[in-house]
């Protein structure tokens, strides 16, 4: 029978330089799928609060008019290289797809190299506070691999090349970006309301509740939120500790877990097609075109 720590132990068996992506699969989709969604989930948070991501959100009106939506399209397209790789068909409409979208907007290379960044960082430091173990070495220097090369696919530049480039990269960037925007809070609020209605309508109170304990001060700041009392944050923290003390004693998943199989993916119960997902920009609709968009020569397709 497979121990809780033997797939930690196959994962240092290999190259995270030549076999990141088998060892980022194993990490997310059987050592920590939950916590990765999670976390996921607060990184792409996280860029709102940079004025020209959360402004551009909001002026697409994806977010706030069709969150699950918007939800649902990003999970699966992210997942499915994940679970098929860069260089299968899937992942290649996947990718495709991705930078078919980011193209028809005015997105700085700063921008889209600090949401990168928040993909490697932020599951990092969700698992140290909240994860039944921490990343190892090997994982955060695959973590690192995987999203240098999705960054290469994407046409970002300047790409960080290490956990700790990637890492003071972020850190940096939210130093200097991180602040108050209209339309990012209305993003926001549309997020946080998104969440609260993946539960019984009782219980929206206490996700919102929740999921703002679980924010830091600087983006508490960005979005002008009241920070919450030491007791909602020490009973949410507390009960994320609690799940990962319950985890770490539990055998170890037997099959991989993806995005697809989420029960907060609901937009799809009949299945998908890739290249169908995300949204195809129309001229005159509200949010596109933005000015100054990207030539369709500025972005690599694969």
């Amino acid at each position: 029978m497979v121990q809780r720590y033997d797939r930690l132990k196959d994962i240092q068996r290999l190259d995270p330089e030549r076999d990141f992506l088998e060892i980022y699969r194993l990490t997310v989709s059987y050592e920590f799928p939950w916590d990765i969604t999670r976390a996921l989930e607060l990184a792409l948070y996280r860029t709102y609060a940079v004025p020209s991501i959360g402004r551009l959100l909001d002026e697409t009106a994806e977010l706030t008019g069709r969150s699950q939506k918007r939800y649902d399209d990003t999970a699966l397209l992210l997942d499915t290289v994940v679970e098929h790789g860069f260089d299968t068909d899937e992942g290649r409409t996947a990718v495709r797809r991705i930078n078919q979208m980011h193209r028809s907007y005015d997105i700085s290379n700063d921008d889209m190299r600090y949401v990168l960044c928040t993909f490697v960082v932020t599951p990092k430091r969700w698992l140290d506070e909240y994860g039944w173990r921490r990343l190892s070495g090997h994982e955060l220097r695959a973590f690192a691999a995987y999203y240098r090369t999705l960054g290469a696919r994407m046409g970002i530049k300047d790409l960080p090349q290490s956990y700790e480039d990637f890492e003071r990269t972020l850190d940096t960037y939210e130093r200097e970006h991180f602040g108050w925007d209209e339309g990012a809070r209305r993003v926001s609020d549309a997020t946080l309301a998104l969440m609260a209605s993946w539960y019984p309508a009782p219980l929206a109170p206490v996700v919102r509740g929740a999921s703002l304990a679980l924010l830091d001060d600087s983006l508490l700041r960005a979005f002008r939120y009241q920070r919450p009392g030491p007791v909602a944050r020490g009973l949410t923290r507390g009960a994320l500790r609690l799940r990962a003390r319950a985890v770490r004693l539990l055998p170890p998943r037997r099959k991989p877990h993806y995005a697809r199989q989420n029960p907060e993916i609901k937009g799809y119960p009949d299945g998908y097609e890739i290249a169908a997902l995300g949204t195809f920009p129309t001229p005159g609709v509200r949010g596109c075109p933005v000015p100054g968009h990207r030539r369709p020569s500025d972005v690599p397709v694969e």
